[in-house]
């Protein structure tokens, strides 16, 4: 599971160092948006030397799009037994995935890399994107998750990014649906941009959480721990979910599956989800 997915410029060599040394689950070093387009393509080699230092978490590389004269050098450079994965912006249309699946295939095979060893997550950022997602998900080879990124959602379709976020309710929860028809595993969220508001990081994360993601892109190394928070079960849900678990299975012994727990009513798609959250607060705790 990603929780905690923190982009750093791939040409600011402090940031990244620091994003490398913090207890994320993913760094993903930026030679899209966060660089500067005259940059770009000295980026690469310091995306090489960043590749090669010690780290808490993974390393991701977010490559510029398939529609950009960037992509193919970008994926050339920087593919390595290094790599961890690939973050690729922009995705549209299943010949895109075809695309880049094909390429990072040949690439392994060039540089003698396990197959499929690369993990690949897309990200759902334009009308177009989203439109096509079902078809996109059809050519998901290495794909284990896919990302929904608002910046760009919400220029490309000409709405207004609010506090809220109601504007993008519809698009959060197809991409949480396909994901789920798809096999995948649960997506990942959007950024949050205001760094001055700490509270409303969280209660996005949180309703992010109950739409079903499973982690969010973070911009600053401040968000870290207050996303991991609010991903994290509380103790009022694990003592609750504990109490269900625990009262189902007495009731199993004596054939009923259709209990009460409090005001709870607890049957069998209910308890799974308390054994899920317990299963989560485990692994929080590790």
């Amino acid at each position: 599971m990603l929780q905690t997915l923190l982009f750093a410029p791939a040409n600011h060599y402090r940031k990244v160092e620091k994003a490398l040394s913090l207890p994320v689950d993913v760094v993903i070093i930026d030679l899209e948006d966060a660089c500067a387009i005259d940059e770009k393509i000295g980026a690469r080699e310091d995306v090489i030397r960043f590749l090669d230092q010690p780290r808490v978490g993974k390393a991701y590389v977010r490559v510029n799009a398939i529609s950009t004269p960037f992509f193919f050098e970008d994926l050339r450079s920087i593919v390595s037994s290094n790599l961890d994965g690939i973050i690729l912006p922009k995705v549209e249309s299943p010949e895109e995935m075809t695309i880049a699946e094909w390429y990072l295939s040949s690439l392994e095979v060039q540089k003698d890399l396990q197959p499929e060893s690369i993990d690949l997550i897309p990200i759902i950022e334009t009308a177009k994107g989203l439109s096509n997602l079902k078809s996109i998900l059809a050519h998901k080879n290495r794909v284990n998750r896919i990302a929904f990124g608002a910046g760009d959602f919400t220029h490309d379709t000409g709405m207004v990014w609010s506090k809220t976020g109601n504007e993008l309710l519809y698009a959060r929860n197809l991409i949480v649906i396909e994901s789920r028809a798809a096999d995948l595993e649960a997506p990942l969220d959007t950024v949050f941009v205001d760094l001055n508001d700490d509270e409303g990081l969280a209660q996005e994360t949180k309703h992010a959480k109950g739409l079903g993601f499973q982690g969010k892109f973070l911009i600053h190394p401040k968000q870290v721990e207050i996303v991991k928070q609010a991903f994290a079960p509380t103790d009022d849900e694990i003592k609750e979910a504990e109490e269900m678990v625990r009262a189902f299975e007495e009731a199993e012994k004596t054939g009923s599956a259709a209990i009460r727990v409090g005001n709870r009513f607890v049957d069998y798609p209910i308890v799974y989800r308390a054994q899920q959250l317990l299963a989560q607060a485990n692994r929080t705790a590790k």
